[in-house]
């Protein structure tokens, strides 16, 4: 967290000049947090996503491939006051996207998601092996 700074315009600073430029990187949002888990059967991602409706998210695979994740949050907020008659309100949006290479195992038509508790559930199917056969081939 950058710490809060005041513009002091009696005593001007090199430093303000520096601080309060275009060139200063800005705290932004960060991503939610994943899990990545394997079996045998499957590859699965647990995103952090608490408070979010899965009308927010979207999951598609997207030209080259990829899986593509996408989360909008709306969230507003109203408190009335009757005495005052007084509306206040706050939004809040938040937005995530991120792209992420699939193995190549992946069966990409049979990838299933859900949100329950919090988390978005992501399942990557695994394409089943053939059992592995050893004999011996006699020679004619």
């Amino acid at each position: 967290m950058l710490p809060m700074m005041f513009k002091n315009t009696w005593f001007p600073t090199v430093f303000d000049e520096f601080i309060n430029s275009d060139f200063t990187p800005r705290p932004s949002v960060t991503a939610p947090a994943v899990n990545v888990k394997e079996d045998e059967k499957s590859y699965t991602m647990e995103l952090a996503v608490p408070g979010i409706k899965k009308e927010y998210c979207r999951i598609k695979l997207n030209e080259e491939g990829n899986l593509s994740i996408a989360i909008e949050n709306k969230m507003e907020h109203k408190e009335e006051d009757k005495k005052q008659h007084y509306l206040r309100r706050e939004f809040s949006y938040t937005n995530y996207q991120q792209n992420y290479s699939l193995p190549e195992d992946v069966v990409k038509d049979q990838i299933t998601a859900r949100v329950e508790n919090g988390i978005l559930t992501v399942v990557l199917p695994k394409q089943q092996q053939e059992a592995k056969v050893s004999k011996s081939i006699e020679i004619a």
